[in-house]
C-alpha cells in the first residue's frame, strides 16, 4: 500500500510554494505554480471543493485589480486608452497580472491543503511533537476553513484601499502592506481561536497526564528530507530577493 503523504510534507509544500512564488514575483511562475495546483486537485479528488471555493474568492480580488491598478495607477507612464480620471497603463496592467497571478497561486496552494489533508492525521502528527492537543484541534479547524480566512483578509485589504493604502513595487512598500493587513487578521484569527480554545477546554482536553494516540501518522526519512530541502530553498529564494531588490550603492 503507498504510504499517505505526511500532513506536514503537505504543509511544507504548500508554503514554500507560496513563499517562492511571492519572493520571485513573476508572472509565469505563478502561472505554472496555479495551474499545478489544479492539476493536483484533479488528481487528488477535491477539485469540485478546491476550484468553486477559489472561484469565489478570487473573482472580486481580480476585478478590484483590475480595476484599481489597471486604471488608477499613479506610477503609469506608457497609456494605452484614457477615460477622464481613468488611465489604462501598460505598467498597471503589468503590476495587476503580476498580483493576481501570484495570489492566485498563494490561494490556489493552500486550499489544496486545507482540503486535501487529513485532519485527524494531522491532530495526530502535531500531538507526536509534544504541541498541545488544543493547539492542534484550533489549528486544524482553521485550515479546514481557510476559504472564510481568506474572503476575510480580502475584505481586509478592500476596507484599506478604501482608506487610501497605495501599494507599489518596492519591496519595502509591499512588505508595509502586507503588515497593515496581517495584523487586523491575526488578531482577528487568535480571537476566534481562543474562543475554539474555551470549547474544548470545557470538554477536558487541557486536562493534565499522559495520553494515548489511537493513530500513528508514518513519516518516511524521504519525506523529512524533502521538507528540509523545500525551507531551505523557499529560504534561499527570500534572501536572493531581498539582496535582487537592495538599491544599488547601498553598502550591505
Amino acid at each position: 500500500m503507498k504510504p499517505r503523504l505526511h500532513p506536514f510534507t503537505a504543509l511544507t509544500a504548500a508554503a514554500s510554494a507560496a513563499v517562492v512564488t511571492t519572493a520571485a514575483a513573476y508572472w509565469p511562475l505563478s502561472v505554472a505554480v496555479a495551474l499545478a495546483a489544479v492539476f493536483l486537485a484533479v488528481r487528488t479528488g477535491v477539485a469540485g471543493r478546491v476550484l468553486p471555493a477559489a472561484a469565489v474568492i478570487l473573482t472580486p480580488l481580480c476585478l478590484s485589480l483590475l480595476v484599481l491598478h489597471g486604471l488608477f495607477f499613479p506610477e503609469g507612464q506608457i497609456v494605452l486608452a484614457h477615460w477622464g480620471p481613468a488611465r489604462v497603463t501598460a505598467e498597471g496592467l503589468g503590476f495587476a497580472l503580476e498580483l493576481g497571478t501570484r495570489t492566485t497561486a498563494c490561494v490556489l496552494v493552500f486550499l489544496l491543503f486545507s482540503f486535501a489533508v487529513s485532519v485527524p492525521d494531522l491532530v495526530s502528527a502535531l500531538a507526536g511533537r509534544r504541541i498541545p492537543p488544543q493547539f492542534g484541534f484550533v489549528l486544524a479547524s482553521t485550515l479546514t476553513l481557510l476559504p472564510a480566512v481568506a474572503v476575510r483578509l480580502d475584505r481586509i485589504r478592500q476596507a484599506q484601499e478604501t482608506r487610501g493604502m497605495e501599494v507599489r513595487r518596492g519591496l519595502l512598500s509591499r512588505l508595509g502592506a502586507l503588515r497593515l493587513q496581517i495584523v487586523p487578521l491575526v488578531l482577528a484569527l487568535i480571537d476566534d481561536a481562543g474562543s475554539r480554545a474555551q470549547a474544548l477546554d470545557a470538554r477536558g482536553f487541557g486536562s493534565p497526564g499522559p495520553r494515548t494516540s489511537y493513530r500513528e501518522v508514518a513519516d518516511p526519512p524521504g519525506q523529512r528530507r524533502f521538507r528540509t530541502a523545500a525551507l531551505l530553498f523557499a529560504a534561499a529564494a527570500v534572501a536572493g530577493r531581498i539582496v535582487a531588490s537592495w538599491p544599488a550603492g547601498v553598502p550591505t
